[in-house]
């Protein structure tokens, strides 16, 4: 009897485990689950990402191209007589203006020779006055027969010798005053100095060694080299009228110096497809030197409603540039696209979206087609 009541309180309990099991797994953490489990949320778990409209405006078409800069003159300061360095007047490196006086070279020896030069013309100047005045009384004898033909015309003869060694006189002092001028090295146009080359008391020679050199910074020159393929759109652009140029130097990203294209050569260069282009760009903040590699930008036309996105935007797969939007119940959409001009921060898409949408700027590593996330409007 005993062992009869064991039974029944054993199955009883048994029944109770199974029960509560049955419940368990209907409205609560299963058998096996973690303690206080509960089932994922789809909501929490949508990727917030930044996300931004689609901009229309008119932006400038731009090619753009590696550039070096040139100086539209750069010479030798060179002398055209020869002499010791007196004096220098301007410091290296310094910027001058035309006419602006450099260096003197000794004068005393070119001074002396115009004296000699000034002199020499004065006697001339006295012998053929006595020679006209010697022609005008022997013209009065010679018509009245007092004086022998053959006289009067060594006497008009000498007139002529006369004049003929004045104008040499005079030659020669316009020489002296040339070479005395020559002693004085001006600056020949607006520009900067060099490095010295003649200390003071240095000996030099007509056409010799250079004393300094002498650069024009503004304008300058900026020299590219445009592909044949982009050389239709520069001619279409240039007919039509100025072809604006913008110079960035390295680290900038807008542009601080302007001008106009303002050369095309004749050829095109077998070897590399490209033609040989130049811009004349102001630069009267003087920053761009000679030399300098730079980029230019040229405004060949522009394109009105374009879409801009920002360039944050953009991701690249092997089947190009894509972008990702937002799209029904917040999955994302990629989409294939096309580009055209940058304008500061925005780049333009001329095929892959519509104007209406949203594209998302950020995250882009985080996502991928189809995945839901949470936009979060810039």
């Amino acid at each position: 009897m005993r062992n009869w009541k064991i039974a029944i309180a054993t199955a009883a309990a048994v029944a109770t485990v199974a029960a509560t099991i049955i419940v368990l797994s209907k409205d609560g953490p299963r058998v096996g689950d973690p303690a206080g489990a509960a089932t994922p949320n789809p909501a929490m778990m949508a990727m917030p990402v930044p996300v931004a409209k689609i901009v229309r405006k008119t932006v400038p078409i731009y090619l753009d191209y590696s550039a070096r800069t040139e100086s539209i003159r750069s010479i030798a300061l060179q002398s055209k007589v020869s002499g010791y360095i007196k004096q220098q007047y301007v410091a290296d490196g310094a910027d001058v203006e035309q006419g602006d006086l450099l260096y003197t070279i000794d004068p005393r020896d070119y001074q002396a020779s115009l004296d000699n030069a000034r002199a020499q013309l004065q006697r001339d100047e006295a012998a053929l006055s006595y020679a006209r005045g010697n022609l005008d009384r022997g013209s009065s004898l010679a018509k009245s027969g007092f004086l022998a033909k053959d006289t009067f015309d060594q006497r008009n003869s000498a007139v002529g010798q006369g004049e003929a060694t004045l104008a040499m006189s005079q030659a020669a002092v316009r020489t002296a005053e040339l070479n005395l001028g020559y002693t004085h090295i001006r600056a020949p146009f607006a520009g900067r100095l060099g490095r010295n080359q003649a200390p003071v008391g240095t000996l030099i020679t007509a056409g010799g060694a250079p004393l300094n050199t002498l650069v024009q910074l503004n304008p300058v020159y900026v020299t590219f080299n445009p592909s044949e393929a982009d050389l239709a759109q520069i001619q279409k652009a240039r007919a039509a009228g100025k072809v604006e140029a913008e110079v960035l130097l390295p680290g900038e990203t807008k542009a601080s110096h302007f001008g106009e294209l303002s050369f095309l050569d004749n050829t095109v260069d077998r070897s590399t497809g490209t033609i040989l282009a130049r811009a004349t760009i102001d630069n009267s903040d003087l920053r761009l030197l000679p030399g300098q590699y730079v980029r230019i930008r040229l405004t060949i036309g522009i394109e009105p409603d374009a879409l801009m996105v920002p360039q944050a935007a953009l991701g690249s797969s092997q089947l190009g540039k894509y972008v990702y939007v937002v799209g029904k119940d917040n999955k994302v959409d990629q989409r294939l696209v096309s580009l055209g001009a940058t304008d500061g921060a925005l780049v333009m898409v001329r095929s892959g979206i519509s104007g209406d949408e949203k594209v998302i700027s950020g995250n882009l590593q985080k996502i991928g087609p189809g995945a839901v996330v949470q936009p979060l409007e810039q």
